[in-house]
Order: C-alpha cells, then sequence, then structure tokens
C-alpha cells in the first residue's frame, strides 16, 4: 500500500492518537472503560485526520499520506507529553506511562469482546481483497489496466487496518513491533503472494504476541511490561532481517 518496508501500524498516527485518547482520559480520572473508547475514538480521528489533510496536498498521495501521518503523529505524541508532565505524579502518571508500554494483564472479557468485534469488521474485507493488494503492487496504472480502482482499494485498506490497530490498542496499551517485525519474518517463509501472506501474519503475529507474554508473565516474579519485551525481541531481530537481506544483494 505506501510501498516503503518500514510501514506499520504507526506510520499514520493511529497509536500516537490513541495514547493521546488514553492519557487524556486517564488524566480525568475516567473508568477503564471510558479509556479504552477515548484510545479507540482518538485512534480513528487521527487516521481520518490524516487522510483529510493529504486528500488535499499536492503531489504524490502515497507520501502525503505518510508526511501527515508524521505530522500528526508527532502532534498527538506532543500532547501526550503535556499531559503527563501536568498528571497527578502519586497515581495518572504512572498509570498513564503503564499504559504507553502496553501490557495484556487485567484486560476483561468485556474488552476483549470489543476489540473482537471491530477487528473482526476490519479483518474480514483485508482478508477478501488480498488479490487486489497483490495488484496494487504493480502500480496504480498496471492495477487500472486490470480494472482494480487502486484509490479506492488503499483507502479500504487504511481504514480496515486502522479499525484493527484502534481496536487492538485501545484495549492492550502500545504493543510495538509485532506490525513491522512478523509480517517481514512471515514473508520470508511463505513468499509475497498476499493470498498466503496475509492470514500467516495474522496467525503468526498473535503466536509471537501470546509467546512473548508468557515469557512476560513467567520471566521474573514480577510481571514485565509486555511491550517491553517485543522491543527486546523485535529490535534486534529486525536488524538480522536487514543486514541478512544486505548481504545477501
Amino acid at each position: 500500500i505506501f510501498r516503503n518496508p518500514m510501514a506499520a501500524p504507526d506510520i499514520l498516527g493511529a497509536t500516537s492518537g490513541a495514547a493521546f485518547g488514553a492519557a487524556l482520559a486517564i488524566l480525568c480520572d475516567a473508568p477503564r472503560s471510558i479509556v479504552t473508547a477515548s484510545a479507540f475514538g482518538f485512534s480513528l480521528l487521527t487516521v481520518a485526520l490524516v487522510i483529510f489533510v493529504s486528500e488535499r496536498a499536492k503531489g504524490a498521495k502515497i507520501m502525503s499520506l505518510v508526511l501527515s501521518g508524521i505530522m500528526f503523529s508527532s502532534l498527538f505524541t506532543a500532547g501526550t507529553s503535556y499531559i503527563k508532565l501536568v498528571a497527578d505524579p502519586t497515581d495518572q502518571l504512572p498509570a498513564i506511562t503503564y499504559w504507553l508500554i502496553g501490557s495484556l494483564n487485567g484486560i476483561k472479557i468485556e474488552e476483549v469482546a470489543f476489540a473482537s468485534v471491530f477487528m473482526a469488521v476490519g479483518l474480514i474485507p483485508l482478508l477478501l481483497l488480498r488479490w487486489r493488494i497483490n495488484v496494487l503492487t504493480f502500480g496504480d496504472d498496471e492495477a487500472r489496466t486490470m480494472g482494480v480502482n487502486a484509490k479506492r482499494v488503499r483507502l479500504i485498506v487504511i481504514a480496515c487496518s486502522t479499525l484493527i490497530t484502534a481496536a487492538c490498542v485501545s484495549v492492550s496499551g502500545m504493543i510495538g513491533w509485532v506490525g513491522l517485525v512478523i509480517p517481514h519474518l512471515t514473508r520470508r517463509l511463505v513468499g509475497n503472494n498476499y493470498r498466503y501472506l496475509m492470514p500467516a501474519s495474522m496467525l503468526s503475529g498473535a503466536i509471537f504476541l501470546l509467546a512473548v507474554d508468557n515469557l512476560a508473565r513467567n520471566l521474573l516474579t514480577v510481571e514485565i511490561p509486555i511491550g517491553i519485551l517485543t522491543a527486546f525481541v523485535g529490535a534486534p531481530f529486525f536488524i538480522y532481517l536487514i543486514t541478512r537481506k544486505a548481504g545477501q544483494e
């Protein structure tokens, strides 16, 4: 979609918007359900603003999307930093910090049900559009000659991906690296065909997250926030992937 190997769920600011929404709700002493809803809503709002601005920008649309995403991501990150600055250091600041690190601890079945509905709404269209995404890899002009509306497909994919990301992040907090590392690993296992790559990435990401969560709960007597472990595991592995590719070329 973005023709960029560094593309991840936060490239359009979805996670930064969710972080701001959650931090704002925690600052207002809102219950956990409102924190989840606020994170979900601000995540969707952020990507909607990114699309709105990019559609009115001149030049290449994909580049405009990415640049708008970087801009709004920085804006909401700054907002989150300000909220942390004015938050009560006794209880609000630790709660915000813990949410930003990310964890599956304490998630209730109601939150899982909430996230599952929106994840299903986003996952099903993506699975149905797999062959069209394959066509997009050839470029917009080639896709048009094959009867695929590249702009429409791209917007649908972005909307569905944002919905999935917002649902996940609103419940678990910011757990990084899963959406960046796992697809690259899966691509090496099943190839570039999205008919197989997309479902394989979904399953691999879920398995990886559960494995790291088990490690986080059992490695020490005190549970380590899963967001820390995914960074420790994901960053070196990603370095291995890019250096190995460079060596092969």
